[in-house]
């Protein structure tokens, strides 16, 4: 059985989640340190694509609010590149539009856990909830690729009827 693997990067983490087998929905699956090197990354991303038996990347492209590919989304798109580069050949990339995926998943997570007594959070809490909204926001991205994928299935085909 074949998975995809939804990719949210980020500057510290990577949120990572799955798709396994035809009609699969998108879950979050964990959240990688970034290492200090995109071939570091990649090592990392490649266990999983070996442990899942992944033939496809979805990886969010961070464009901005106008749509147009800024700074940010220049340097996922490296990133993505090189991290194919080192994967198994015939691995598929697909780049998707994230804008407001991580706001998607903390709306969906709810607010941030309170520390205890009611005080602010703790670093490991804050922490912990940032991983899980990583992930989230990765299972965002890839689900809204499977969906329009799934749309673009279902829609009927252009018929023409010729006169005769």
């Amino acid at each position: 059985m074949s998975a995809i693997l939804g990719v949210d990067l980020g500057e510290r983490r990577i949120g990572v989640a799955i798709a396994e087998g035809p009609g699969a929905g998108a879950r979050p699956l964990t959240t990688l340190p970034r290492a200090r090197t995109i071939a570091a990354d990649a090592l990392a991303i490649e266990a999983l694509v070996a442990a899942h038996d992944v033939v496809e990347l979805v990886v969010g492209l961070p464009l901005e609010a106008g749509g147009r590919e800024g700074p940010q989304a220049a340097i996922t798109r490296s990133w993505a590149d090189a991290v194919v580069r080192d994967l198994p050949e015939g691995l598929t990339l697909t780049l998707r539009d994230e804008r407001l995926s991580s706001h998607v998943a903390e709306t969906r997570l709810g607010p941030m856990p309170r520390g205890r007594s009611g005080g602010p959070p703790t670093k490991t809490q804050r922490d912990a909830y940032r991983a899980r909204v990583d992930r989230e926001a990765a299972a965002v991205i890839l689900q809204d690729e499977l969906d329009i994928r799934r749309d673009t299935d279902r829609s009927p085909p252009l018929k023409m009827e010729l006169p005769t």
